[in-house]
């Protein structure tokens, strides 16, 4: 380098200087990484750029479900409200969409449940509805998802459900399970909550791990640089 006139300007033997695009700093014009991913994942900013955005992602990702996490816990009313709006609306168009006809009987088999909170929910669907103005031959009936399984029976009775809150409703939990989904799935968290536990930390030592070898390999950069004085 050589001043001129109170100004530094670059020195002619230094190529990389006068080849730098107008305005770029000393990282050649390289995209910048917030100050905090930096300190997380090591390296100036923008000096290694994607590891750095790799390694900024994971500790995002990992943030994010710390964040959804607390907020459920902090919020279960708000929570156990938006499922049972969400349940409800597909109970709803459960004869509309195949996939989710599938979801919901999938949940039903799965927990042992009938409905959001019962299975008189399913007179919010116009198939199941017990109104007089409703034709359908499912009537007044649940889905097969709801039906108690007979272990004689190894064909699958899909019209199990039909006809059965005509009944009297001491009776329905001999044909059909009467346990909304949502007192189900609250249930089920205690109950399995080594599990949940165990799955929540198994991802987050993942996500650690990927963390780690972000910074391991700016490290090794680093490393390789001030070895050949880059």
């Amino acid at each position: 380098m050589e001043r001129k006139g109170g100004a530094v300007r670059p020195h002619q033997s230094d190529p990389a200087a006068w080849n730098r695009p107008r305005g770029a700093g000393a990282d050649g014009g390289r995209g910048h990484v917030h100050p905090g991913v930096c300190w997380l994942c090591g390296g100036p900013a923008g000096e290694h750029l994607p590891a750095q955005v790799f390694c900024g992602t994971i500790v995002l990702i990992f943030f994010l479900e710390l964040a959804v996490a607390v907020l459920a816990f902090l919020f279960q009313d708000w929570v156990r409200d938006r499922f049972r709006e969400f349940f409800e609306s597909n109970i709803k168009s459960y004869r509309d969409d195949i996939d989710l006809q599938n979801l919901i009987d999938s949940l039903q088999k799965a927990n042992q449940c009938c409905g959001a909170y019962g299975p008189e929910d399913w007179d919010l669907n116009v198939y199941f509805n017990c109104s007089g103005a409703s034709y359908s031959r499912e009537k007044c009936g649940v889905p097969f998802s709801c039906c108690v399984p007979d272990p004689a029976q190894k064909v699958l009775n899909t019209q199990c459900g039909y006809d059965v809150r005509t009944q009297l409703k001491s009776k329905w939990d001999e044909f059909i399970f009467t346990k909304g989904c949502i007192p189900a799935l609250e249930g089920w968290l205690p109950r399995n909550i080594y599990i949940v536990a165990g799955v929540f930390i198994a991802i987050s030592l993942l996500q650690i791990f990927g963390i780690f070898l972000a910074k391991t390999l700016i490290s090794d950069i680093e490393a390789v640089k001030a070895g050949h004085h880059f």
